[in-house]
């Protein structure tokens, strides 16, 4: 009779826990692991951050560029796990901090795109009049020109600075590397500025910005303080999309010849090493080709995952 009553209560309880309002965060960390291939994009990420992380105590950094002739074009085997490339280097070691280059670029790239484009869309939105028509025209003659061809342009004319260094963190960079970040972050804002002002227009009529307007609350703090939280969702999962964005472009920059240049490892430029033999010394392009597409398929499965885990109409 106990045993039963304990379990009517239990019931009961759980029954009350779930009546109770949740916090918007714990609904969106329940949509977001409750999607199979969000938590599928956690793991394959966590991977490849662990690869290029932990891999780096194994190998140094001037093991990945040191070069031998004599072992060029090894196969995989016991001392090459991926083999050598052209001069002797060891491509493990290389996809190692070829990795970290590439996912820096990738994630300092979406800080700048995405900073810019949140500010001209929360601008253009808010103020409206010639500021919105302005800005506007400007995405839309950002977004005619071909972005691969822009940037080819870009840094092609910025290739005679290639040989020069920089210190970023403690650790020597070419300047190469801060150009492509800045030029691949200030050309791909153009969607979410869009996306952002959209959502300004709409927002600032609510009745919570018309109550501060009311209250004497300044522009700046309206708009940071009150509608740039209600616009959080889509800039949070443009972040994660761009991030693979800006790693394909990256990428491809690398692989035409027009991106980091050796010895700095991106596995662009490491593609690039094996495009003229790509039959034949096929463990050239493998391992950097397929962490290039584990890495954009788990970013773009997280985005995917945050969409619809923000998604109000989400029945998750």
């Amino acid at each position: 009779m106990a045993t039963a009553t304990q379990t009517r209560t239990g019931v009961v309880a759980l029954q009350e826990e779930r009546r109770q309002p949740q916090s918007m965060t714990r609904i969106v960390v329940r949509r977001f692991f409750k999607h199979r291939m969000a938590v599928i994009g956690v793991f394959l990420l966590a991977l490849v951050v662990l690869y290029v992380t932990v891999g780096a105590a194994f190998y140094s950094e001037a093991y990945a560029n040191k070069t031998n002739v004599r072992d060029k074009f090894e196969p995989p085997g016991a001392e090459y796990p991926f083999g050598t490339d052209s001069v002797g280097r060891d491509v493990l070691s290389r996809t190692i901090y070829g990795g970290q280059i590439s996912l820096a670029i990738g994630v300092t790239a979406m800080l700048i795109s995405i900073s810019v484009g949140t500010l001209i869309g929360l601008v253009a939105g808010y103020f409206g009049g010639v500021v919105d028509a302005l800005l506007m025209r400007l995405v839309e003659a950002i977004l005619t020109i071909p972005l691969l061809i822009l940037l080819l342009l870009l840094s092609r004319a910025l290739m005679e600075i290639s040989s020069s260094t920089t210190v970023v963190l403690g650790r020597e960079i070419s300047v190469t590397v801060v150009v492509i970040v800045v030029i691949i972050g200030l050309t791909a804002w153009t969607s979410l500025a869009r996306i952002v002002r959209s959502m300004v227009l709409s927002l600032k009529e609510q009745e919570f910005v018309v109550a501060a307007r009311a209250m004497g609350a300044g522009s700046s703090r309206i708009i940071f303080g009150h509608i740039l939280p209600n616009c959080i969702a889509p800039i949070l999962v443009a972040a994660t999309l761009e991030v693979g964005v800006a790693i394909v472009v990256e990428s491809a920059l690398s692989f035409l010849g027009f991106g980091v240049m050796p010895p700095t490892a991106t596995w662009g430029n490491i593609l690039n090493g094996a495009r003229q033999s790509i039959d034949d010394l096929w463990w050239l392009w493998v391992a950097p080709g397929a962490l290039i597409m584990m890495t954009v398929l788990a970013i773009n499965f997280i985005g995917d995952g945050l969409r619809d885990a923000f998604d109000p109409r989400s029945i998750r």
